[in-house]
Formats: structure tokens, sequence, C-alpha cells
């Protein structure tokens, strides 16, 4: 299969012509879209000014996507989906909709471990939905092979914890593929899943957060999502993007969020943030599943104390969105960053420069972070490693006494 899938696959320029084709068609036949794929001038020119990364959002591209998504819910073109289901519902699209995508992985045929991808094989046949060897390494490999001769790869590592046997496929050659052909060929097609996180049971081999690692490599973006609604519009922006994805999905929520998604086909624009709740006293900024907590304690400090807390979902990690939590934090003059990852050199770090930079006079009090602890992730103890509503209450509370 995986001969057939490469070795005697068209050559690239005419894979590349049918992918074009396909997309086209796509984007005619899509009338639940939000908008066209960021091939018009308005959309090259954000790209220019992004370093070349093309089809960045602005603020009212992130605004249309969520007021199409309300549309969608009140005319009822929508169904009940968990996190698992939504990711599952995109990758339907995805094959449906580009005939050059393949998704591939370890238990990938049978629906995966969490079962991500279940019945796609039987929707879509053994070579276009496939189980790859156990080896991270040569799953990455492949997807960026495949890739490179226009094909869309969508490969899913079984857990986040073992990405680090395939880092040198990320970060020297994904990463850089576009770079060191002077524009010339790219891997724009591959998308790279990974369950991540807490789960509440996984110790140190299944509960690692590990973006910090990917968001330090230029030519990589990096995506994270809280819930289904956005799963589903991120991961589907994600196959589309020119460029290199790693989507991690918080493994806690798979069964544990559920909303109501429509049914269509839409993206959510990548390199925005999203305001979750607005506030005046303090900006609480956060991803993933840690979202939930930052608005819980949110929600504590407005009951307990009469504290406005602002809660930021960043969703794109790299590149994330500096404008937006800067204009929050100069608004609220106080900000904390909340991440399960450990706290030194974290992501958490790099966004409190730059809000030290770009918000200096602005700032009430230092910038804060509530984190996971400078330890291996600890299995008795992840109650206390995660980052909980009490932890961030405390650091709400300190910065205000500052």
């Amino acid at each position: 299969r995986l001969r057939a899938a490469v070795g005697f696959a068209p050559g690239a320029r005419e894979l590349r012509a049918e992918r074009a084709r396909a997309r086209r068609q796509w984007s005619a036949s899509a009338s639940s879209r939000w908008a066209q794929e960021g091939e018009d001038e308005a959309a090259q020119k954000r790209g220019a000014e992004r370093g070349g990364l093309r089809g960045w959002a602005d603020e009212r591209d992130m605004a249309a996507a969520l007021e199409m998504v309300e549309r969608e819910k009140l005319r009822g073109a929508t169904r009940r989906m968990n996190l698992y289901e939504a990711v599952n519902n995109a990758l339907q699209i995805v094959l449906e909709s580009d005939p050059t995508a393949i998704v591939f992985g370890e238990d990938v045929a049978f629906g995966g471990v969490f079962r991500c991808s279940a019945s796609l094989r039987e929707q879509f046949g053994p070579d276009r939905v496939f189980n790859t060897p156990l080896s991270e390494q040569g799953i990455v490999g492949f997807g960026i092979g495949y890739a490179a001769t226009g094909g869309t790869a969508v490969a899913e590592i079984q857990f986040a914890d073992y990405i680090y046997t395939a880092f040198d496929q990320l970060v020297n050659e994904a990463a850089k593929f576009r770079y060191r052909s002077g524009g010339e060929y790219d891997v724009s097609g591959l998308t790279v899943r990974a369950p991540c996180g807490a789960v509440g049971h996984g110790g140190h081999y299944h509960s690692q957060s590990p973006e910090a690692y990917f968001c330090h490599t230029p030519g990589l973006v990096i995506v994270t999502p809280r819930e289904p609604v956005r799963a589903k519009g991120l991961l589907l922006a994600s196959v589309r993007n020119r460029n290199p994805v790693l989507f991690f999905e918080p493994k806690a929520l798979y069964r544990a969020s559920v909303a109501d998604v429509p049914e269509g086909d839409y993206e959510l624009p990548l390199g925005r943030a999203e305001l979750v709740r607005p506030g005046r006293d303090v900006t609480l900024i956060g991803w993933g599943a840690q979202v939930h907590t930052l608005v819980a304690a949110a929600q504590s400090a407005q009951d307990e104390f009469g504290i406005s807390c602002e809660v930021i979902d960043l969703m794109t990690l790299a590149p994330y969105d500096e404008d937006f939590v800067a204009k929050s934090v100069r608004r609220t003059g106080r900000a904390i960053v909340c991440h399960e990852a450990p706290r030194s050199a974290g992501l958490g770090a790099e966004i409190t420069a730059m809000i030290q930079e770009a918000c200096f006079l602005s700032l009430e009090a230092p910038v804060s972070r509530v984190c996971g602890f400078d330890t291996p992730f600890p299995l008795v103890h992840e109650e206390y490693y995660v980052p909980n509503k009490l932890r961030v209450l405390d650091a709400i509370q300190d910065i205000l006494k500052y």
C-alpha cells in the first residue's frame, strides 16, 4: 500500500495539479465555508507580511467564522458531538473533498485508541486509511515524502509523548523543506495529529504537553483546540493550510467536551486567538484543556471577590496572536499565563517576555505563570501537578494585591 500510495502515484506536477483542481471544486461547492482559501490578493499580502505564511486571518475573519457557526446552530444544521467525534467528522470531510488525502498511523485502520478514525477505513478503503509500523520517525518521514509529491497526508502519533522519536523529521525536514529549496518544493499537505496532556491516569509516558519544543521551530504551525466546534474548524483549516501543522488534541476532552457542531464544511482561521470571556481586571491566557480551568477560576473570582477576569484562548500556539494578547493586557494591566507543561522554558515564558516588551508601561504587576512543575509528569500526584482552579485563583488574588 505504501508503494501504491507513493511509488506509483502520478508525478509531482500532475498530482499537484490534480489536488489543485479538487480544491477548486471543493471551494465552489461547499456552501457552508465562511471564506475562500486565502488565494485572494489580500490574503497573499497578509501572508507576505507574516514571513511568507499565506492565508493568516485577521480579527474580522475570526469574528466572521464564529458568526457563521452560530448561524448554523440557529438553523439547526448541527449535530451533538464530543471532541473525538468532531475530529472524526473533520477527517471524513477531508477524505471526501480531497482525492489525494490519506490518513495513517498506529492502529488508525480500526479507529485508533481514542476512536478518532473510526469507520473511515470502511468508508474510504485500505489504500487511504491504513496502519503503519510502530515507528513515529517512519510515520512522519512517510508523511513528508507523500506531501512533497503534492498529496495531503494526515498522520497520527498515538500519544504526543512518543513524538520525540520523530523530532528530527519534524524540525529539520518538514519545517525547513520550503526554505532549503528556495520555495520550489514544500510539504504544505502535511498535518500531524497527536493526543496530548493529562488524562487522569496516564503517568509520565502518556500525559506530556510537548508544544514548546516545536513552537521554537520556524516553519511549523502548532494548533490546540479546547472543544468540538473549534476542533473541527481548526483541523480542517490545518489540513488546508500551506504549511506543515502539528495538531495537538487534549485527550482529557475527547469525551468530556461536548457541543453542537455544524455538520457542514467550515474552517476557523489559524493564527488568531479568541476572547472566551470579557473582563477588566486581569487577562488569563491559555490553550486546550486549561482554558476550561481558567474560565472556572474567572467565574469563582467574580462570584467570591468581585474580580473581573478576561479569558483568552490562543488556539494557534505558533505563530500565536501577539496583537490580540497585547491589546487585552494593555486594557487590564495584569496577565496570567497557564499551561500544563513544566514552567521552565515553557511557552508561557515566551508569552510573558512578549507582554513585558509590548505592554511594559501598561502593567500594574509582573506577569504571572501557573504551570506544571519542573519534574517528570507524576502518576499518583497528577491532581497536584496540573494547574487547577484553586492555583489560578491564588494567582489572581496575588496579582491584584501587588
